[in-house]
């Protein structure tokens, strides 16, 4: 029997929304190979990301229909509820072949046997599992339909979240918070920075007491030193030192569901430019998220922490948030609304967003964030961790 992740009626309104944007949009199929897409609409949930694979869905068909590799069958029937006709797996001879065969080819097909070879066909083209190849063969087999960039179709749908998909959410923070004190805890001068990469996976495995973790999307960021003005590096092999500054950036993950948080700590006693700044970014961010609520703007919330900064004559070019939650390597955002300037999405209840404002400069960063769902009352962050600049 499948994992019971959702009610198989979570499933059926996913289907339905799904097929509703499709009418809207004159589809009569769309292929869905981002593996977050995919799970969202069957469950299906395994590390085969790195070989072509995707979900079919077409209006007159009650079941969506997965395609991928036959190894991978197993672990299909194992999450997803999904009848055997439902589950089409491909030969191995077509996994990175030497004889001219390719996954598509075989999705060609299975495009031909759901009756759409000739229709208008939704394709996610900018996904990062589709390749351009996937594209050429798919327009070789079927020369006869109509390919249509659908890229963000079911990314939009994910946008506002179930209350079951924001507990899972709520679960993930407290694994972050657990994740989130060990690697503060393992951070001092002279320990190298590959222990507290490793203290901090050890409690995202280990989650809570009631429950155990997932692996993140993204690994644990964790610059140092003068690379804390970088905020995407990982660890390495040297040392803290004392007066060192030290951005964490991690995510507890729950049935695929993640809730960010990013603290920044420094080792030794912080110069008071660094304090100062740090604080800025705590009003900052206490400004957007009191700018939350249901019918604002993404923007009018990025334009709190604006006008904060810029009172002690401070500004970020970046997004300071992002929709975000349910995801696989390498992000888990979902690509749709960000918190910007021109983005004119209108926040409702059960939308979920990372809120990540910092301030980089030559010599340091300071990084500090939030998960919050939006409430009837306004924005509820998830996790429960103070706001502050912390020292090892």
């Amino acid at each position: 029997m499948p994992r019971a992740v959702f009610d198989s009626s979570e499933y059926d309104r996913r289907i339905a929304r799904t097929k509703e944007r499709m009418r809207e949009e004159g589809l009569d199929a769309v292929f869905v190979s981002d593996p977050a897409n995919m799970n969202y609409l069957t469950g299906y949930d395994g590390w085969s990301f790195y070989v072509h694979q995707g979900v079919v869905v077409t209006q007159d068909r009650d079941e969506p229909v997965w395609v991928g590799r036959d190894m991978d069958a197993n672990g299909c029937r194992a999450t997803t509820t999904l009848s055997e006709e439902s589950i089409r797996p491909y030969s191995d001879d077509h996994v990175q072949s030497p004889y001219d065969l390719h996954p598509m080819d075989f999705v060609a097909t299975v495009l031909d046997d759901l009756g759409v070879s000739d229709g208008r066909i939704g394709l996610e083209m900018d996904a990062y599992y589709f390749t351009a190849k996937s594209y050429t063969r798919l327009q070789k087999n079927l020369p006869e339909a109509e390919f249509e960039d659908t890229t963000l179709l079911v990314n939009w749908l994910r946008i506002k979240k179930s209350d079951a998909e924001i507990e899972y959410m709520r679960e993930a923070a407290r694994i972050s918070e657990n994740a989130m004190q060990a690697g503060l805890d393992a951070i001092e001068e002279g320990v190298p920075e590959y222990e507290a990469a490793e203290a901090i996976y050890s409690a995202l495995i280990d989650g809570t007491d009631d429950y155990g973790g997932d692996y993140p999307s993204i690994v644990p960021l964790m610059p140092s030193g003068d690379h804390t003005g970088t905020p995407h590096l990982t660890w390495t092999d040297e040392e803290f030192r004392n007066g060192d500054p030290v951005i964490i950036e991690l995510s507890g993950c729950r049935h695929r569901y993640h809730s960010p948080l990013a603290r920044t700590t420094y080792v030794g006693e912080p110069p008071q430019e660094m304090q100062e700044r740090a604080e800025i970014v705590v009003e900052g961010i206490n400004a957007a998220l009191d700018a939350v609520e249901p019918g604002v703007t993404a923007e009018s919330v990025e334009k709190a922490w604006r006008d904060t900064i810029a009172k002690y004559d401070l500004e970020k070019e970046d997004r300071i948030g992002y929709s975000m939650g349910l995801g696989y390597p390498p992000d888990w955002g979902e690509h749709t609304a960000s918190l910007r300037p021109g983005d004119e999405t209108v926040l409702e209840e059960n939308m979920t967003f990372h809120t990540i404002p910092g301030l980089w400069f030559d010599d340091f960063g300071v990084e500090l964030s939030e998960t919050f769902v939006v409430t009837s009352d306004g924005a509820e962050p998830l996790a429960d961790f103070p706001r502050r600049l912390f020292t090892a």
